[in-house]
């Protein structure tokens, strides 16, 4: 049984060449640029070999020594610098950069396939690669062609880093509170005053300056979130002699966390430090979205990547674990027992259904990138799937280590295994980037509401147009999920001017959104034609994804269908 790291790299390229859209992709793309499956291979075997051998050992590391704060600077862990180095010297860092910048310039699927892999063997350091390569995304759609070229090549090369600066102690999700200040200095250059927290590498020494992108509050702003301008803030900048100098920014504290341990996660105070502005006046929050919305899929890739690598530490176990069976005879392997395999077999669909859905919504963004695909249909599928993927990945990420957990029995509550890490590690992706209940919200205002379900629609005919081509058994049990999910967005639509009644559902019609997807991935990797091992693995977690579906399906309808009326008893707890 093959469960390390060179076997995830094939199962990742599986999916992507199973994916309608990557062919397409591959075409379009410059003649110097090759992602056909030789070079997938070649690149993921490679993005394996790195994680499995330098970022395990750095992660265990860095896990146990932590990071630390010392004469107003993080320190990291020991283990981190020389890996780091290698990290961005070897190019994994520029993978999917633009290539006038220094990078690669391969699709975004091909860096959520590196990326898949090292979160696997190192999540925290993702906490500092995901928004360096966010802050990439910022800077070419809202910076100048000074300020970019600049600060581009520096993220690329990993000398320079980005953070995500936008929380407040009373203004995290309701961002129209932010109280952070811009204004306009003698040299009529902005500077921004104000605290910050929750901000994942807010400082760190394995890079020379960081930059911090955030929201701020300018003079006669209006109120709320239309009052919230996007800045740059360096953390240093040049004095008359060329030496780095603070920008008034400094690190206030590291929170003390049940987990990520090798992620610095900072309060930061900024007091009269230089910014830039990017983009427009007032128009900072729409325009940090290009940032948010990379980093939920981030969130997405690192959730599967953890679940992979604890259902397969349980896999492994469940092999080799002697308990039970006849008392005449030797004890069996712990894998012949029904419960076991029925564990095991849950845990592997449901990393497979949501592996295939993030390598489903990475090509569909690839497409829209390199002209591919056009369509207003496209565009509003790719936005459906963005709130789908990141919150049911998240969750996935602490659920799977925790059943992994059960099956290891009291080992895998022990630090000799590394389920307790990940699930340590994993439980704050299902409150970073927005929370569940936000992403729920995001969903049902922002893509079913707004449009009158336009981009519901769109959803369903696309799911409609693959699956109808299965085989009736796999079809059926998708169809049926999707009809209780067109039903239950009537249902919403018609609760227009009910918002009590709507929200009181949607993280259900969330979940009821989930298993439409996954449906819709099942079917696809359960129809698969290969006959190796990786095809059977894939069309037995697609069957057995599809087996209860209706059922769960039918259960998270009736929550919906229910609004407001379930939580009457509420005054009296």
């Amino acid at each position: 049984m093959d469960t390390g790291y060179g076997y995830h790299a094939e199962l990742i390229q599986r999916h992507i060449e199973l994916v309608p859209g990557y062919a397409a992709v591959r075409e379009a793309l410059t003649s110097d640029i090759d992602v056909g499956s030789d070079t997938l291979r070649e690149v993921l075997g490679a993005a394996a070999t790195f994680a499995e051998e330098r970022l395990v050992p750095m992660n265990i590391a860095g896990d146990r020594q932590g990071c630390r704060l010392e004469e107003g600077r993080v320190r990291m862990p020991d283990a981190y610098k020389p890996v780091w180095a290698e990290l961005a010297g070897n190019g994994w860092n520029s993978v999917d950069q633009p290539t006038r910048f220094g990078g690669q310039g391969l699709p975004a699927f091909v860096n959520a396939g590196c990326r898949e892999l090292f979160d696997r063997a190192c999540m925290a350091v993702g906490m500092l690669t995901g928004p360096t390569r966010a802050g990439t995304l910022v800077l070419l759609e809202f910076a100048d062609e000074t300020l970019q070229q600049e600060w581009i090549p520096k993220f690329v090369s990993g000398q320079w880093s980005a953070t995500i600066c936008i929380s407040e102690a009373d203004a995290g999700s309701d961002v129209g509170r932010i109280r952070t200040r811009a204004v306009r200095g003698e040299d009529g250059a902005w500077m921004v005053t104000g605290e910050k927290m929750w901000t994942s590498f807010g400082d760190n020494d394995l890079v020379e300056r960081i930059g911090h992108l955030m929201l701020a509050r300018t003079p006669d702003a209006p109120a709320g979130s239309a009052g919230l301008s996007l800045f740059l803030v360096p953390s240093n900048v040049r004095d008359g002699v060329g030496n780095w100098v603070s920008n008034g920014v400094t690190p206030r504290r590291i929170e003390e966390k049940l987990g990520l341990h090798g992620s610095p996660t900072c309060a930061m105070g900024f007091e009269n430090s230089r910014a830039y502005l990017l983009g427009e006046v007032n128009r900072g929050l729409p325009q940090m979205f290009v940032m948010i919305q990379s980093m939920r899929l981030m969130v997405a890739i690192e959730g599967v990547g953890i679940s992979f690598g604890a259902e397969q530490t349980a896999l492994r176990y469940a092999a080799d674990r002697r308990q039970g069976g006849a008392s005449s005879r030797p004890p069996v392997t712990i894998n012949s027992h029904a419960d076991i395999q029925r564990q095991l077999l849950s845990m592997a669909a449901r990393v497979e259904v949501l592996r295939a859905l993030v390598y489903e919504l990475a090509v569909r963004i690839d497409a829209e990138r390199t002209g591919v695909a056009t369509t207003a249909a496209h565009a509003n599928v790719t936005q459906w799937l963005l709130p789908i993927v990141k919150a049911s990945c998240a969750e996935a990420a602490f659920d799977v280590p925790n059943a992994a957990i059960q099956v290891l029995g009291g080992a895998g509550y022990t630090q000799e295994w590394p389920c307790e890490q990940w699930l340590r590690d994993a439980r704050m992706m299902s409150i970073a980037e927005g929370s569940t209940g936000i992403q729920a919200l995001d969903l049902v205002h922002r893509r079913l509401l707004k449009d009158g379900g336009r981009t519901l629609s769109h959803f369903i005919e696309t799911v409609y147009r693959e699956v109808s081509s299965a085989d009736r058994s796999l079809a059926e049990p998708a169809v049926n999920v999707i009809e209780r999910l067109k039903n239950a967005g009537a249902t919403l639509l018609s609760w227009a001017g009910q918002p009590r009644d709507i929200e009181a559902g949607a993280v259900a019609f969330l979940h009821l959104s989930m298993l439409a997807c996954t449906a819709w991935m099942a079917v696809r990797i359960a129809h698969g034609e290969s006959n190796d091992a990786i095809g059977r693995r894939l069309a037995a977690a697609g069957r057995f994804w599809l087996h209860d579906l209706d059922a769960r399906a039918a259960f998270h309808e009736a929550e919906i269908l229910r609004g407001a009326e379930r939580l009457g008893e509420f005054q009296n707890i």
